[in-house]
């Protein structure tokens, strides 16, 4: 009887090393990159996607804008020309946003100068030309600020630096958002940000100082 015993003891013990042996294992699977489950350290994260990145051969981020692409220069001077790279997989179409936060601090984003929005820039695209033409293009691209369906130079009084900042969208849609006229171009922004509410892939900032 007491051999039995033994041997039926034998088993059990046998049974739940097996058992937790075979539960470890499973943590420690999940504690590398690419098993299941989020536990341990970096666990289950996986290679990270590289974040969307824009400059201007123009100045450096946080740098002086130069006066050519200013209102220094005239009503009529030229953007200047903007590069981006890392796109996320699934992009559908950019969204530029450039705008002035200064004038109006604390009363949030959508409410500051709007200096130029250019949306439904194609998929394809690593970038923007310097001087581009007003209105909509031929490749779907559509553009409005508060002066002109182009782009609006940043024209800040003597006084401390504004800092003009270029807002990058990658996004997974294509916006139904018509051209619109400068008088609408508040109503524009605002009704672009809302869109693209639950589609940003990734986003990108560039930012430029002026001042007279």
């Amino acid at each position: 009887m007491r051999t039995h015993t033994y041997r039926v003891m034998r088993v059990l013990l046998a049974a739940a090393a097996v058992l937790i042996a075979g539960a470890a294992l499973a943590q420690e699977r999940q504690g590398q990159p690419g098993g299941a489950g989020g536990g341990g350290r970096g666990a289950g994260r996986g290679p990270q996607t590289p974040p969307l990145l824009m400059t201007s051969s123009a100045w450096e981020d946080g740098g002086v804008i130069p006066d050519k692409y200013t209102q220094a220069a005239g009503a009529t001077a030229p953007n200047p020309a903007l590069s981006w790279s890392q796109v996320p997989m699934g992009t559908q179409s950019f969204v530029l946003i450039m705008h002035d936060p200064e004038p109006v601090l604390n009363r949030g984003s959508k409410m500051d100068i709007t200096h130029w929005v250019v949306w439904n820039i194609p998929a394809a695209s690593t970038g923007l030309p310097e001087a581009m033409p007003a209105g909509e293009l031929p490749d779907g691209t559509r553009q409005v600020s508060l002066r002109s369906n182009a782009y609006m130079g940043p024209g800040a009084p003597p006084g401390p630096f504004h800092h003009y900042t270029f807002e990058l969208y990658a996004i997974d849609v294509k916006l139904e958002i018509p051209q619109g006229t400068p008088q609408q171009a508040t109503d524009t922004r605002i009704a672009i940000v809302n869109a693209m509410d639950g589609h940003v892939l990734g986003k990108a900032v560039l930012v430029g100082r002026f001042h007279r």
